[in-house]
């Protein structure tokens, strides 16, 4: 992959781990924690898909919030533990290898960025609470242009900001939905396949495929 001068991050479930805020109340929720979980980031996505076609927009946080409810009843939660899951939501946990390939990107002079559905106080909060601020350039949320991925108008953010070509940003994100947004728009796009998952039929295919973002020094 050559002449990339950009390196964009989608941030949850790529970078930051949207299971570890009920792992870390599993033992309050019990064996479910990990099928509640799933079913909060399900729905919280298709919420935020639903209103880009209703143009209904709600922010990111407050899309969190109308997911995480509807979980907790689906999943007999007590709403006693909703402040406190809302809480760990804030400061989600990186995967353990982030921080370290953040950090060797960033000393091969690339702008680093995340593009993401999170609010801009979400998203600070979120590369503060991990110590990991210092290694972006800019942290771009959709609320500038006030739809959801995979609108197209969401891609052109940092083309605008970094006044770039569309092949000289490598794209990476571990939702098949966001890498084919991506693709398709003319990034090079990386699927994070943490989960050992099968890539949608969205007429794309991504550039390459990596298991976390330990390969990515090979690739770029």
């Amino acid at each position: 992959m050559k002449n990339i001068k950009a390196i964009i991050f989608d941030a949850y479930g790529t970078l930051f781990d949207v299971n570890s805020a009920a792992e870390k109340c599993k033992d309050k929720i019990g064996d479910k924690w990990e099928g509640f979980a799933n079913y909060w980031r399900t729905t919280q996505l298709e919420y935020t898909w639903l209103r880009s076609l209703m143009k209904r927009h709600k922010d990111f946080w407050q899309v969190t919030e109308d997911s995480l409810d509807k979980s907790m009843k689906a999943y007999e939660i007590d709403s006693s533990m909703r402040n406190e899951l809302l809480d760990l939501y804030k400061i989600l946990s990186p995967f353990s290898e982030v921080p370290e390939v953040l950090k060797k990107l960033k000393e091969k002079n690339f702008k680093l960025a995340i593009l993401s559905n999170g609010t801009p106080p979400l998203l600070n909060q979120l590369v503060k609470s991990n110590n990991l601020d210092n290694l972006f350039d800019d942290l771009f949320s959709i609320e500038e242009v006030g739809i959801y991925k995979p609108d197209s108008k969401v891609y052109d953010i940092p083309i605008k900001k970094y006044n770039i070509e569309k092949d000289e940003v490598a794209f990476l994100s571990a939702n098949t939905w966001d890498v084919s947004g991506g693709g398709n728009y003319g990034f090079n796009s990386i699927w994070v396949n943490r989960n050992n998952n099968i890539f949608d039929n969205l007429d794309y295919k991504p550039q390459n495929e990596i298991k976390n973002l330990k390969k990515l020094n090979d690739i770029i």
